[in-house]
Protein backbone atom coordinates (compact mmCIF):
# COMPACT_ATOMS: atom_id res chain seq x y z
CA UNK A 1 0.00 0.00 0.00
CA UNK A 2 1.09 3.97 -0.76
CA UNK A 3 2.45 5.51 2.39
CA UNK A 4 -0.47 8.14 3.40
CA UNK A 5 0.82 11.92 3.68
CA UNK A 6 -1.66 14.85 4.05
CA UNK A 7 -1.68 17.79 1.86
CA UNK A 8 -2.91 21.09 3.01
CA UNK A 9 -4.11 23.20 -0.34
CA UNK A 10 -6.16 26.36 -1.28
CA UNK A 11 -5.58 29.89 -2.34
CA UNK A 12 -3.20 32.49 -1.42
CA UNK A 13 -3.75 34.27 2.70
CA UNK A 14 -6.65 31.61 3.61
CA UNK A 15 -4.36 29.65 6.05
CA UNK A 16 -2.13 26.79 5.18
CA UNK A 17 0.51 27.85 6.86
CA UNK A 18 -0.89 27.54 10.18
CA UNK A 19 -3.52 25.04 9.86
CA UNK A 20 -0.34 22.68 8.60
CA UNK A 21 1.84 23.27 11.30
CA UNK A 22 -1.73 22.50 14.24
CA UNK A 23 -1.81 19.29 12.06
CA UNK A 24 1.87 18.58 12.47
CA UNK A 25 1.66 19.26 16.40
CA UNK A 26 -1.36 17.10 16.68
CA UNK A 27 -0.13 14.03 14.42
CA UNK A 28 3.76 14.04 14.77
CA UNK A 29 4.26 15.27 11.59
CA UNK A 30 6.54 17.40 9.83
CA UNK A 31 5.52 20.12 7.11
CA UNK A 32 7.16 20.29 3.67
CA UNK A 33 5.76 23.83 1.67
CA UNK A 34 5.02 23.38 -1.67
CA UNK A 35 5.04 27.14 -2.70
CA UNK A 36 7.02 27.97 -5.90
CA UNK A 37 8.10 31.38 -4.40
CA UNK A 38 9.14 30.01 -1.04
CA UNK A 39 11.82 28.17 -2.48
CA UNK A 40 14.06 30.89 -3.39
CA UNK A 41 16.64 32.70 -0.97
CA UNK A 42 15.85 36.05 -0.04
CA UNK A 43 12.10 36.15 -0.95
CA UNK A 44 10.04 36.38 2.42
CA UNK A 45 8.02 38.97 2.67
CA UNK A 46 6.26 39.32 -1.00
CA UNK A 47 6.32 35.13 -0.72
CA UNK A 48 4.55 35.19 3.04
CA UNK A 49 7.37 32.48 4.27
CA UNK A 50 6.62 31.45 7.54
CA UNK A 51 8.64 32.59 10.26
CA UNK A 52 10.32 30.88 13.34
CA UNK A 53 7.55 32.23 15.41
CA UNK A 54 4.47 31.14 12.98
CA UNK A 55 6.47 27.30 11.89
CA UNK A 56 5.95 26.81 16.10
CA UNK A 57 8.41 24.57 16.39
CA UNK A 58 7.69 22.12 14.00
CA UNK A 59 10.36 21.51 11.11
CA UNK A 60 9.42 23.18 7.80
CA UNK A 61 11.34 21.62 4.39
CA UNK A 62 11.65 23.10 0.95
CA UNK A 63 12.01 26.95 2.16
CA UNK A 64 14.81 29.00 0.64
CA UNK A 65 16.66 26.13 -0.76
CA UNK A 66 16.99 27.66 -4.36
CA UNK A 67 18.56 30.70 -5.93
CA UNK A 68 16.68 33.09 -7.33
CA UNK A 69 17.88 33.31 -10.52
CA UNK A 70 17.05 29.57 -11.05
CA UNK A 71 14.09 28.13 -12.82
CA UNK A 72 12.63 25.65 -10.97
CA UNK A 73 9.63 23.15 -12.76
CA UNK A 74 7.43 20.42 -11.29
CA UNK A 75 9.41 17.75 -11.66
CA UNK A 76 12.62 19.86 -10.24
CA UNK A 77 10.52 20.34 -7.29
CA UNK A 78 9.27 16.89 -7.07
CA UNK A 79 12.61 15.30 -7.56
CA UNK A 80 13.97 17.71 -4.59
CA UNK A 81 10.64 16.56 -2.30
CA UNK A 82 10.01 13.39 -2.31
CA UNK A 83 13.48 12.32 -1.03
CA UNK A 84 12.52 14.74 1.97
CA UNK A 85 8.54 12.90 2.18
CA UNK A 86 10.26 9.26 2.10
CA UNK A 87 12.55 10.76 4.94
CA UNK A 88 10.57 11.87 7.41
CA UNK A 89 7.93 8.38 6.67
CA UNK A 90 10.92 6.38 7.56
CA UNK A 91 11.22 8.83 10.72
CA UNK A 92 7.91 7.43 11.41
CA UNK A 93 6.61 11.05 11.20
CA UNK A 94 3.62 12.03 9.06
CA UNK A 95 4.87 14.29 5.87
CA UNK A 96 2.41 17.18 5.72
CA UNK A 97 2.23 19.14 2.33
CA UNK A 98 1.65 22.65 2.40
CA UNK A 99 0.73 25.05 -0.65
CA UNK A 100 -0.90 26.47 -3.14
CA UNK A 101 1.05 25.56 -6.15
CA UNK A 102 -1.02 22.72 -7.15
CA UNK A 103 0.82 21.20 -9.72
CA UNK A 104 3.70 20.82 -7.88
CA UNK A 105 1.99 19.05 -5.41
CA UNK A 106 0.12 16.83 -7.55
CA UNK A 107 3.88 15.65 -8.89
CA UNK A 108 4.90 14.82 -5.35
CA UNK A 109 1.39 12.67 -4.99
CA UNK A 110 1.93 10.83 -8.03
CA UNK A 111 5.54 10.60 -7.82
CA UNK A 112 6.12 9.15 -11.75
CA UNK A 113 9.75 9.74 -13.49
CA UNK A 114 9.22 12.89 -15.35
CA UNK A 115 10.65 13.07 -19.17
CA UNK A 116 13.82 14.39 -20.01
CA UNK A 117 14.72 17.67 -20.36
CA UNK A 118 15.31 20.97 -18.79
CA UNK A 119 15.20 24.58 -18.81
CA UNK A 120 19.14 25.06 -19.31
CA UNK A 121 19.87 21.92 -21.69
CA UNK A 122 21.50 22.32 -24.73
CA UNK A 123 18.41 21.18 -26.72
CA UNK A 124 15.90 23.61 -25.13
CA UNK A 125 18.76 26.56 -25.60
CA UNK A 126 18.41 25.52 -29.54
CA UNK A 127 14.69 25.53 -29.90
CA UNK A 128 14.31 29.12 -27.79
CA UNK A 129 16.98 30.35 -30.66
CA UNK A 130 14.59 28.84 -32.96
CA UNK A 131 11.65 30.78 -31.62
CA UNK A 132 13.15 33.89 -31.58
CA UNK A 133 14.56 33.62 -35.04
CA UNK A 134 11.74 32.22 -37.06
CA UNK A 135 8.66 32.31 -34.21
CA UNK A 136 6.68 29.26 -33.07
CA UNK A 137 4.72 28.05 -36.23
CA UNK A 138 8.05 25.97 -37.49
CA UNK A 139 8.35 25.18 -34.25
CA UNK A 140 4.44 23.71 -34.01
CA UNK A 141 5.04 22.81 -37.71
CA UNK A 142 7.70 20.08 -36.46
CA UNK A 143 5.82 18.83 -33.32
CA UNK A 144 2.98 18.29 -35.99
CA UNK A 145 4.97 15.56 -38.12
CA UNK A 146 5.95 14.36 -34.43
CA UNK A 147 3.54 14.27 -32.07
CA UNK A 148 -0.08 15.31 -33.78
CA UNK A 149 -1.70 14.74 -30.62
CA UNK A 150 0.31 16.97 -28.39
CA UNK A 151 0.03 19.93 -30.98
CA UNK A 152 -3.53 19.58 -31.86
CA UNK A 153 -3.62 19.95 -28.25
CA UNK A 154 -1.73 23.09 -27.15
CA UNK A 155 -2.55 26.34 -28.35
CA UNK A 156 0.31 28.29 -30.63
CA UNK A 157 0.37 30.48 -27.84
CA UNK A 158 1.63 28.18 -25.25
CA UNK A 159 5.46 28.42 -26.81
CA UNK A 160 6.37 26.89 -23.16
CA UNK A 161 5.07 23.53 -23.59
CA UNK A 162 5.39 23.82 -27.75
CA UNK A 163 9.52 23.31 -26.68
CA UNK A 164 9.09 21.12 -23.69
CA UNK A 165 6.99 18.89 -26.29
CA UNK A 166 9.79 18.64 -28.93
CA UNK A 167 12.51 18.85 -25.97
CA UNK A 168 11.17 15.62 -24.87
CA UNK A 169 10.73 13.94 -28.41
CA UNK A 170 14.19 14.84 -29.43
CA UNK A 171 16.49 13.83 -26.12
CA UNK A 172 14.02 10.55 -25.73
CA UNK A 173 12.26 9.51 -29.08
CA UNK A 174 9.04 9.44 -27.30
CA UNK A 175 6.44 11.66 -27.49
CA UNK A 176 5.46 13.28 -24.63
CA UNK A 177 1.93 12.35 -25.09
CA UNK A 178 3.05 8.83 -25.11
CA UNK A 179 5.07 9.32 -21.68
CA UNK A 180 1.74 10.88 -20.21
CA UNK A 181 -0.37 8.26 -20.91
CA UNK A 182 2.27 5.68 -19.54
CA UNK A 183 2.73 7.91 -16.05
CA UNK A 184 -1.41 8.21 -15.99
CA UNK A 185 -1.76 4.60 -15.85
CA UNK A 186 0.75 3.99 -13.15
CA UNK A 187 -1.04 4.03 -9.55
CA UNK A 188 0.00 7.34 -7.13
CA UNK A 189 3.06 7.13 -5.11
CA UNK A 190 1.42 8.32 -1.76
CA UNK A 191 -1.92 8.11 -0.58
CA UNK A 192 -2.77 11.25 0.17
CA UNK A 193 -5.14 13.04 2.10
CA UNK A 194 -6.47 16.60 1.07
CA UNK A 195 -7.59 19.28 3.11
CA UNK A 196 -8.48 22.42 1.10
CA UNK A 197 -8.97 25.89 3.05
CA UNK A 198 -11.62 28.38 1.25
CA UNK A 199 -14.02 31.33 2.01
CA UNK A 200 -17.91 30.61 2.02
CA UNK A 201 -17.96 34.13 0.51
CA UNK A 202 -15.27 34.78 -1.96
CA UNK A 203 -15.96 38.84 -0.88
CA UNK A 204 -14.28 37.62 2.26
CA UNK A 205 -11.10 36.07 0.12
CA UNK A 206 -10.40 39.36 -1.44
CA UNK A 207 -10.44 41.51 1.84
CA UNK A 208 -8.34 39.08 3.71
CA UNK A 209 -5.84 39.39 0.95
CA UNK A 210 -6.02 42.93 0.37
CA UNK A 211 -5.37 42.89 4.10
CA UNK A 212 -2.71 40.61 3.65
CA UNK A 213 -0.67 42.96 0.82
CA UNK A 214 -1.25 45.74 2.98
CA UNK A 215 1.08 43.84 5.42
CA UNK A 216 3.96 43.15 3.16
CA UNK A 217 4.01 46.45 2.51
CA UNK A 218 4.38 47.96 5.95
CA UNK A 219 6.61 45.23 6.84
CA UNK A 220 9.39 46.02 4.07
CA UNK A 221 8.66 44.31 0.39
CA UNK A 222 9.96 47.40 -1.36
CA UNK A 223 12.78 47.29 0.86
CA UNK A 224 13.72 43.73 0.49
CA UNK A 225 12.90 43.99 -3.70
CA UNK A 226 16.10 46.53 -3.21
CA UNK A 227 18.21 44.25 -1.51
CA UNK A 228 17.28 41.60 -3.83
CA UNK A 229 18.43 44.04 -6.60
CA UNK A 230 21.89 45.24 -4.70
CA UNK A 231 22.86 41.67 -4.07
CA UNK A 232 23.22 41.46 -8.36
CA UNK A 233 19.97 39.49 -8.78
CA UNK A 234 19.32 40.60 -12.58
CA UNK A 235 15.70 42.30 -13.35
CA UNK A 236 14.61 39.22 -15.31
CA UNK A 237 15.21 36.76 -12.49
CA UNK A 238 12.20 34.37 -11.65
CA UNK A 239 12.42 35.28 -8.69
CA UNK A 240 11.53 39.01 -9.54
CA UNK A 241 8.38 37.99 -11.73
CA UNK A 242 6.55 36.85 -8.90
CA UNK A 243 3.36 38.51 -7.72
CA UNK A 244 4.52 41.58 -5.51
CA UNK A 245 7.83 41.33 -6.77
CA UNK A 246 7.44 42.40 -10.19
CA UNK A 247 4.97 45.51 -9.32
CA UNK A 248 7.38 47.07 -6.70
CA UNK A 249 10.69 46.46 -8.77
CA UNK A 250 8.37 48.53 -11.25
CA UNK A 251 8.49 51.63 -8.27
CA UNK A 252 12.43 51.62 -8.42
CA UNK A 253 12.66 51.54 -11.85
CA UNK A 254 10.25 54.88 -12.01
CA UNK A 255 7.79 53.12 -13.90
CA UNK A 256 4.70 53.20 -11.13
CA UNK A 257 4.04 54.75 -7.48
CA UNK A 258 4.00 53.05 -4.54
CA UNK A 259 -0.27 53.56 -4.66
CA UNK A 260 -0.24 51.97 -8.17
CA UNK A 261 2.46 49.25 -7.08
CA UNK A 262 0.11 48.66 -3.97
CA UNK A 263 -3.00 48.16 -5.55
CA UNK A 264 -2.03 46.21 -8.55
CA UNK A 265 -0.38 43.55 -6.53
CA UNK A 266 -4.09 43.37 -4.55
CA UNK A 267 -5.09 42.83 -8.34
CA UNK A 268 -2.50 40.36 -9.12
CA UNK A 269 -2.81 38.68 -6.17
CA UNK A 270 -6.69 38.11 -6.23
CA UNK A 271 -6.57 36.75 -9.87
CA UNK A 272 -3.99 34.15 -8.82
CA UNK A 273 -6.22 33.04 -5.88
CA UNK A 274 -8.79 32.46 -8.16
CA UNK A 275 -6.67 30.46 -10.43
CA UNK A 276 -5.47 28.49 -7.76
CA UNK A 277 -9.09 26.96 -6.23
CA UNK A 278 -9.82 26.57 -10.51
CA UNK A 279 -6.87 23.86 -10.14
CA UNK A 280 -7.78 22.74 -6.85
CA UNK A 281 -11.87 22.09 -7.71
CA UNK A 282 -10.55 19.76 -10.15
CA UNK A 283 -9.56 17.45 -7.45
CA UNK A 284 -12.63 15.63 -6.45
CA UNK A 285 -10.82 14.15 -3.37
CA UNK A 286 -10.13 17.57 -1.51
CA UNK A 287 -11.92 17.94 1.48
CA UNK A 288 -13.09 21.17 1.66
CA UNK A 289 -13.07 23.65 5.42
CA UNK A 290 -14.54 26.71 4.57
CA UNK A 291 -14.47 29.63 6.67
CA UNK A 292 -16.85 32.22 7.10
CA UNK A 293 -16.18 36.19 7.56
CA UNK A 294 -12.94 34.68 10.35
CA UNK A 295 -10.73 31.73 10.01
CA UNK A 296 -11.66 29.74 12.73
CA UNK A 297 -8.74 27.71 13.25
CA UNK A 298 -9.72 25.77 15.99
CA UNK A 299 -12.86 24.27 14.20
CA UNK A 300 -10.97 23.66 11.05
CA UNK A 301 -7.83 21.79 13.44
CA UNK A 302 -11.03 19.79 14.66
CA UNK A 303 -12.88 18.77 11.52
CA UNK A 304 -9.25 18.58 9.84
CA UNK A 305 -8.68 15.90 12.80
CA UNK A 306 -11.86 13.99 12.18
CA UNK A 307 -11.16 13.83 8.48
CA UNK A 308 -7.52 12.27 9.02
CA UNK A 309 -9.00 9.87 11.35
CA UNK A 310 -11.50 8.62 9.31
CA UNK A 311 -8.96 8.05 6.34
CA UNK A 312 -6.81 6.08 8.75
CA UNK A 313 -3.84 8.93 9.68
CA UNK A 314 -3.25 8.16 13.76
Amino acid sequence: MAPKIVCVVGPTACGKTTLGVLLAKRFNGEVVSADSMQIYRGLTIGAAAPTEAEMDGVPHHMIAVADPEEQWSAARYAREAIPIVDDILNRGKLPILVGGTGLWIDAVVKGHGFAAGCAGGAVRKELEARLAAEGVEPLLEELRQVDPAAAERLHPADEKRILRALEVYRETGKTITAHNEETRAQPPRYDAVWIGLQFADREDMKRLIDRRVDRMVEAGLLDEVRSLLSRGLPRKATALQAIGYKEFLGVLEGAKTEAEALEEVKLRSRQYAKRQLTWLRRNPAVHWVFWEKERDFARALQVSTEILSAAGVS
